[in-house]
């Protein structure tokens, strides 16, 4: 039978293969899975009962009641995005099987896109349950927002892939030395992303960097729909044409590291 291909080469049948790979993975162990539910469910439940606190001692909260809420889900997608992507790729790490991929017939742009798909089967299994609590604890309805959620979440889960294979490059490059900035690279994003607060808070000079990260287009966007009833499409075509730019710098910087790894031998190490 004819392998199936998408573009030069790029296999269906191995994406496929490694998507099943991890979702194995995945459904054979159930501390992974309530891990993908602990956490989004924890955050959705602190921050609801700190917005209904500001809520009821502010009018302003009370006017734009949901944008705490309605930030932290939206986080969610951006960190969860990013963490699911890195996790699975650290899987392969961890059983010293890396090399055992970039020896096999597994092209890096199959591995990439296995990694991707994973990413989102993964924030959909702790998103989908955290947005259904927030309903009925809260009564906050992220699906209410409509197609400007679309637009929230395309260029939150492509920030999130961006940063997941610029990091999974260097952990490939560094070995498991570099694994902590799997885990506290996006955190450093988190105050210049402006989640919970608009840019007008900083200070000048930090607001020119805040406008080079998509998240901020996108958080300022979920603000404006929220408390202006305005969706504001020109922040996501910017926050689109960003991550245009970042997708593309992160799969050439992934590809050469890679190389590196191969020429210092950091694959045949197991990441050590």
């Amino acid at each position: 039978m004819t392998d199936l291909s998408l573009h030069r080469g790029i296999s269906v049948h191995r994406i496929g293969a490694m998507i099943l790979r991890y979702w194995y993975l995945l459904m054979s162990s159930w501390p992974r899975l309530l891990e993908l539910l602990y956490w989004p469910a924890l955050q959705v439940i602190t921050w609801g009962f700190i917005q209904y606190y500001i809520a009821e001692n502010s009018n302003f909260f009370a006017r734009a009641g949901g944008t705490l809420i309605g930030a932290v889900i939206l986080w969610d997608i951006l960190f969860r995005g990013q963490l699911g992507f890195s996790i699975s790729f650290l899987e392969e790490m961890w059983a010293r099987n890396i090399g055992n991929l970039m020896m096999s017939p597994l092209r890096p742009i199959e591995f990439l896109l296995s990694l991707m798909v994973m990413s989102l089967i993964r924030l959909a299994i702790g998103i989908i349950p955290m947005t259904l609590l927030a309903l009925v604890m809260f009564h906050f309805n992220v699906y209410g927002l409509g197609l400007p959620l679309i637009a929230f979440f395309c260029n939150l889960i492509f920030t999130s892939w961006s940063v997941g294979i610029f990091v999974s490059g260097l952990v490939l490059r560094n070995g498991l030395g570099a694994e902590s900035i799997v885990w506290t690279l996006m955190f450093a994003i988190l105050p210049l992303a402006c989640v919970y607060y608009p840019v007008s808070v900083l200070p000048v000079w930090l607001q020119t960097i805040a406008w080079a990260l998509p998240p901020t287009y996108v958080f300022e966007g979920m603000r404006a729909l929220l408390i202006e009833r305005t969706f504001r499409i020109d922040l996501m075509l910017d926050a689109l044409a960003i991550n245009a730019a970042l997708l593309g710098a992160s799969f050439w910087a992934f590809l050469a590291l890679l190389r590196s790894a191969k020429r210092h031998g950091s694959l045949l190490s197991g990441g050590e």
